[in-house]
């Protein structure tokens, strides 16, 4: 089973996804955290170091693969989970060289869809950051253009799509028995978190 996560930025998500996978899991098969962050401050190092924190004892075998995701190794038989693909895009489009590829979005949308063809479960996390009606500049429009591109992708060919917005959770594609994997109250602390 494959599910896609959106929702705002810093609202338990990624803790909630980490609960999702881990549930998701097939017992005695891997369970893989791909993190895609590239930190550049201290605020992208406290959170790696809180996501780790909050995964540790969980089973988790770490990935650090912050570009070219199609070339990632792993035991396709496992679990994934990808977090995240905000990160991703931005590692891609903006490269560390100062070069902008603006045609990123295409190619991870590409191979996000094949390893999620190639897994057994894979959980994936985007942040929803291009609904604001605000006019941003030509790179920043450019770059929210392309991940609303993968997300529609993933949203396409996930088998459940959920969105995460102040503390709630919205099924917006999916079975609708889909949260009795979680308990409902479960669900809402670990969103609130």
């Amino acid at each position: 089973m494959n599910v896609f996560i959106s929702g705002g930025c810093k609202n338990g998500k990624s803790y909630f996804a980490q609960s999702l996978a881990k549930r998701l899991a097939a017992e005695n098969r891997p369970l893989y955290y791909i993190a895609t962050m590239h930190p550049v401050d201290g605020e992208d190092h406290a959170r790696i170091l809180r996501h780790r924190e909050e995964r540790q004892g969980w089973g988790f075998s770490t990935i650090e693969k912050s570009t070219e995701i199609g070339s990632m190794e792993a035991d396709f038989n496992g679990s994934f989970l990808l977090d995240s693909v905000t990160a991703l895009l931005s590692n891609e489009m903006f490269q560390r060289d100062g070069t902008i590829d603006t045609e990123a979005h295409v190619r991870i949308a590409d191979e996000l869809m094949q390893l999620t063809q190639k897994s057994s479960s894979m959980v994936l996390v985007s942040d929803y950051i291009y609904s604001d009606a605000e006019r941003y500049d030509e790179l920043t429009e450019l770059y929210r253009k392309g991940l609303a591109w993968i997300d529609r992708a993933l949203a396409q060919i996930c088998d459940v799509v959920i969105e995460v917005a102040y503390g709630r959770i919205q099924i917006i594609k999916g079975p609708a028995d889909f949260m009795k994997i979680m308990d409902i109250q479960e669900i809402q602390s670990i969103c609130s978190r």
